[in-house]
């Protein structure tokens, strides 16, 4: 395994039991529909992964594109909402032929970290194109300078005591240890970003940006940005 999308695509051990893998997911289906701009918004969540509720947020807006790079994990999510008229699963590849300026609202959501810089500005240029005058980039779970496992670890177990996963997370951690995850981390490292920096790479590639309150997901020790798309 040499690369994160062959992790995403294979049977790891991020999700420490079906709960964990469950809330998980409705709370990230909670945050996108906090910052729907309408009920006829059409949204693209790029790096979706599992999206296992995925539905909730379709039901909230006009036409949701779940974007998937793993192949395999893109086949599973696209037969889950098979019968889901409003959810189009689609690849990196698609999103760069989508037409311009078709959704009000991108989300790339515990994704930037695993994206070389330079990869990146790629991305927030096709972002850019396919949003709407006006719409909104939000990138959640972004990765301070200075935060280590020590603190992913923390904030894991203080979700898991809320929402009734405890012991399983203990566990859970204990086999990631011993995991590919630790050893691509440490071998292919994570991107991080101050918060200056992110505001400095979203002007330059054409946005207003700034940073918001509230990160997704259970980790508020990462930042979230939402970027407007400048005129």
């Amino acid at each position: 395994m040499k690369d994160w999308i062959s992790y995403w695509d294979s049977d790891h051990p991020i999700y420490v039991n079906a709960r964990h893998f469950d809330v998980h997911y409705r709370a990230i289906a909670a945050d996108i529909i906090r910052l729907l701009p309408s009920a006829e918004a059409r949204v693209l969540d790029h790096g979706c992964g599992e999206a296992m509720h995925a539905d909730r947020v379709a039901a909230q807006c006009g036409g949701l594109f779940l974007c998937e790079a793993a192949p395999t994990l893109r086949a599973r999510v696209a037969a889950r909402f098979a019968n889901e008229s409003k959810i189009r699963v689609i690849g990196p590849d698609e999103v760069e032929r989508l037409p311009a300026a078709c959704v009000d609202l991108v989300v790339a959501n515990s994704v930037i970290q695993y994206l070389k810089q330079d990869e990146l500005k790629s991305l927030l240029a096709v972002w850019r194109r396919v949003l709407k005058p006006g719409g909104r980039l939000v990138i959640a779970d972004v990765i301070g300078p200075t935060q280590g496992a020590a603190a992913d670890t923390l904030a894991l177990l203080r979700f898991a005591a809320a929402n009734g996963f405890l012991i399983a997370a203990f566990f859970g951690i204990a086999r990631t240890v011993f995991s590919d995850y630790r050893k691509l981390r440490a071998e292919l490292g994570l991107t991080r970003y101050s918060e200056d920096e992110m505001l400095t790479l979203l002007r330059g590639a054409g946005f207003s940006p700034k940073r918001i309150a509230e990160n997704f997901g259970h980790n508020q020790q990462r930042m979230a940005f939402e970027a407007t798309k400048s005129a």
